[in-house]
């Protein structure tokens, strides 16, 4: 689920099946809560290395490599460096190009994840007692194409359309290798070159210090947004070598959902990135990101208070634990005094464990990572909000698609003990169907507003034409033990990744055919494989238009301005759901506002709750004024805004 959003030594990663549920990186993998314990058994060992195929070998710049024969008549290349190892004094400085290689590569197995808290829920098991997985040495990518002899790749203007995916997870957690994202059937069927990036996590991606600023080679590797930055080297991996895949280097699309979602919008923003990629598409994406105060100062600060977890707040943790200093206000007058080159050494000194644990909260769950991220640190990433750089037109001008799941907030209401009640640890039903289905509708809606009716609606204002809209829809999910999984779930975060993908993979086998039976089974392929062409035909000439075959209803520009509704978006959907549709949008901050008020059955408290929590928690949206006005009672004497 990548909303919440949110070892050293390099060795081979086998790719490992375990009963990991990778698929809730994106959202279907909270069905492993249902049966978890009674699963335990069916943990498989690792897979087998697959076999290197000769006609896969190509030769780069770099030096030659090899890779192997995937489904859907593809070749796939795993585990392809691209940047050098960002280790020891390569900590927290802009990636380094890779050293060329004299011998063949064996592209076999994906790199090691990068460093984060585990979570089976993410499809990255704890591999430590204190809940780590992974390791700093992880910039690799891989690849995936149509089976081609060496002598057959394209060239010219056969060179096939390229579709860079950028993972979610919070930016926090998350792996390029889970089997979810196999490319190689978005590749096969559509005639497209796909392309999955690694990039650092968490404080290891994103940390911004007067200390490391200091020493920065530019303003870029200042920005203290190394992920951001580890994005940008792969993608200029991608122009430098693509070709020898037969890819297009200057046709080149970055997809990507949740976090990744919220990252292609920023590489949109990002001077850095101009003319690395040529189409835009953002999904269940958002516009979070953080200031340089909110980044750098300590939480008290009198005129600027930052984050709880910026990083002088993370160096005084970093400092006691270590046991350098016996409590805080020690160790806030000993980083005041302390040199910057000495603090520096201290942070490149601590274990990738350290770093993380000094971003645990009191009691909170060992795998949660809340992280200032990314910067707006006014060189890499605009220091202005992010809407107004869109509507001013500081963006690159690509056409953008974008989009979300109808359900977006029902995956984080089923884990959240106060609405959905446990037995065994395991889900069990939902408290109050009313009011969880209010709530639902309301935060999803606000998300699908904050990700794609304001973004969209901000670029539309600068005047940009090319923009799509869409929304998933599907929820044909059958009963699991027992639970109605259309309505405890639905449509929810992340559930669009198994069609799109075309995997239909939750990280085990038996949870895989429990959600994805035959009953289902040619309405969902028949989705899957109309979204592909969707996506790839995007990908080919920046419109969806009726797909690649150009058998599919044909999809329309989106066009509001104003952000008040009035755009059309295409609704994806099985047959029994109405099927694929145009459709009026009609979504925007009146619209949430007018359904809380119009809920006739909330009483006084819920109605003001609401309201904080879906509207007053946004500064843009929120009303001091409006809430205590409130219909039908207004808010005077309920807590504060």
């Amino acid at each position: 689920m990548a909303a919440t959003e949110e070892a050293e030594a390099s060795r081979p990663h086998r790719v490992r099946r375990r009963l990991g549920f990778a698929i809730a990186l994106a959202g279907v993998g909270l069905l492993a809560l249902l049966v978890q314990d009674s699963l335990r058994f069916l943990v498989p060992g690792e897979t087998p290395t697959p076999i290197a195929d000769v006609s896969s070998e190509r030769l780069l710049a770099l030096g030659t490599v090899v890779g192997f024969a995937s489904a859907a008549d593809t070749h796939a290349w795993a585990g392809l460096p691209f940047a050098r190892p960002p280790v020891g004094p390569l900590r927290w400085r802009a990636p380094q190009p890779v050293e060329p290689w004299a011998e063949t590569r064996d592209a076999l197995e994906f790199g090691r994840p990068c460093f984060q808290s585990g979570s089976e829920l993410a499809g990255v098991p704890a591999e430590t007692g204190e809940g780590f997985a992974g390791e700093e040495d992880c910039l690799y990518l891989n690849v995936w194409s149509p089976r081609f002899e060496p002598e057959e790749v394209p060239t010219g203007a056969e060179r096939l359309p390229v579709m860079v995916w950028i993972h979610g997870g919070g930016n926090v957690r998350g792996w390029p290798g889970l089997g979810m994202y196999d490319g190689a059937r978005l590749a096969g069927t559509q005639g497209v070159v796909v392309v999955s990036i690694a990039y650092r996590l968490g404080p290891l991606g994103w940390f911004s210090h007067p200390a490391l600023r200091a020493e920065a080679a530019d303003a870029l590797e200042a920005s203290g947004n190394f992920g951001t930055l580890d994005q940008i080297a792969a993608l200029r991996w991608v122009r430098d070598h693509i070709e020898e895949f037969g890819g297009d280097p200057e046709n080149v699309t970055i997809f990507g959902e949740s976090a990744g979602g919220l990252d292609v919008y920023a590489l949109m923003l990002a001077p850095a990135a101009r003319g690395l990629f040529h189409r835009a598409l953002s999904q269940s994406g958002s516009l979070r990101s953080a200031t340089r105060t909110e980044a750098e100062n300590p939480k008290d600060d009198p005129d600027a208070p930052g984050h709880r977890f910026s990083s002088a707040e993370v160096v005084v943790r970093l400092l006691v634990d270590a046991g350098v200093v016996p409590d805080a206000p020690a160790a806030r007058a000993y980083a005041a005094d302390l040199p910057s080159s000495d603090l520096r050494a201290f942070l490149r000194a601590r274990a990738p464990r350290e770093l993380m644990l000094a971003y645990r909260g009191e009691g909170e769950a060992s795998s949660r990572l809340e992280v200032p991220k990314p910067f707006r640190d006014g060189s890499l990433l605009p220091e202005e909000d992010w809407l107004s750089a869109f509507e001013a037109g500081r963006f690159h001008d690509v056409p953008v698609l974008a989009g979300a799941t109808r359900d977006e907030w029902k995956l984080f209401l089923a884990t959240d003990p106060a609405h959905v009640a446990r037995r065994f640890g395991l889900l069990f039903h939902i408290r109050d169907s009313e009011d969880f289905e209010r709530r639902a509708r309301l935060f999803s809606d606000r998300r699908i507003i904050q990700g794609v009716h304001e973004p969209l609606a901000a670029l539309a204002r600068s005047g940009h034409g090319r923009l799509f809209a869409y929304r998933f829809d599907y929820d044909a999910l059958p009963p699991v033990v027992g639970l109605d999984l259309a309505q405890l779930l639905g449509a929810s975060h992340g559930f669009e990744l198994p069609l799109l993908f075309g995997t239909w993979d939750v990280g085990s086998p038996l949870l895989s055919a429990a959600f994805y039976r035959e009953e289902n089974r040619a309405e969902r392929e028949r989705l899957s494989e109309a979204m592909m062409q969707y996506w790839a035909a995007f990908a080919r000439d920046g419109r969806p238009g009726r797909g690649t075959r150009t058998d599919l209803p044909e999809w329309m520009p989106w066009s509001d301005p104003t952000g008040g509704g009035d755009g059309r978006w295409m609704l994806l959907d099985d047959a029994s759901g109405g099927g694929l549709r145009m459709a009026d949008t009609r979504l925007g901050r009146d619209t949430v506002l007018a359904r809380l008020v119009e809920e006739a059955e909330l009483d006084r408290a819920t109605r003001c709750e609401l309201y904080r929590s879906v509207i007053g928690a946004l500064p843009r949206w929120a009303s001091p004024a409006e809430y205590a006005a409130l219909p039908p009672d207004g808010c005077a004497g309920e807590p504060s805004l």
